[in-house]
């Protein structure tokens, strides 16, 4: 009796196992490969190109101090006074509170190599206190500059300006006309060749670039302020767009 339990058991557990495999092969079925293609592949699709020639109307600059000292108190008391002295200065010459930002504020410690003992000594610490500061009259950029070498003296660094646009909104919507105009020129062009009637765009995307100018600069202790005086030169810079567009075919 007990054998023939086992026996019985052992058909139900094949009969399920074929039906749940039998199962599975009717819902699995076969699977389509293609992709049908959306209304964005079809068309004439370009590129176009717009750019205006700008002249920067900003100035920023990256500077600071720098102070070192035996002891923290005695360096944070020199790169304070340094810097009271070039906000005075800023202040002075015409620069808003709301322009000077706090970029970077540092105090660490100095050690150099003592081959005697073979180990590093303490000698002292580092503060280091920098600001970004916008000048919005680029023609008083030089002046400034040499506002504040006066005033922060041996302690002052300036690290670089960047020369850039205040608002690039209304040379952007320019850029983009162009752009646009660029496009639909090349698609015509395009729909010409091939015999083609050109329809309305379907697709539309835009990639702008503004590129600012960059001056490096490094103004350390010991190195004196020109004596005719610091000169800026805006010069000019870009504001691009590029539309990628498509267009239907009629």
């Amino acid at each position: 009796m007990k054998k023939r339990i086992l026996y019985t058991t052992g058909i139900i557990l094949i009969a399920l196992i074929v039906t749940v495999i039998s199962g599975c092969d009717s819902i699995t079925g076969p699977v389509d490969s293609e992709v049908p293609l959306g209304s964005q592949q079809t068309g004439i699709w370009v590129t176009g190109e717009g750019e205006v020639t700008v002249v920067p109307d900003l100035a920023i600059l990256s500077l600071g101090v720098e102070a070192q000292a035996d002891t923290v108190t005695q360096a944070q008391s020199e790169a304070t006074t340094a810097m009271n002295y070039i906000l005075a200065a800023l202040r002075n010459s015409g620069v808003e509170e709301n322009d000077i930002q706090t970029q970077y504020y540092s105090i660490y410690p100095t050690r150099r190599w003592d081959e005697s003992t073979g180990e590093e000594e303490l000698t002292g610490y580092r503060v280091t206190n920098m600001v970004t500061v916008k000048v919005r009259e680029v023609a008083n950029t030089g002046a400034i500059i040499d506002a504040v070498a006066a005033a922060g003296g041996n302690y002052l660094r300036i690290n670089n300006i960047e020369l850039t646009v205040d608002d690039p909104t209304p040379y952007q919507k320019e850029a983009r006309e162009k752009a646009l105009a660029d496009a639909e020129e090349k698609a015509q062009h395009i729909a010409d060749i091939a015999d083609l009637k050109l329809g309305t765009p379907t697709y539309v995307s835009e990639t702008s670039r503004y590129n600012t100018y960059t001056l490096d600069m490094i103004y350390e202790s010991g190195i004196p302020a020109p004596e005719t005086g610091s000169s800026i030169s805006p010069g000019e810079t870009t504001v691009t767009v590029t539309m990628l567009v498509a267009y239907s075919i009629d």
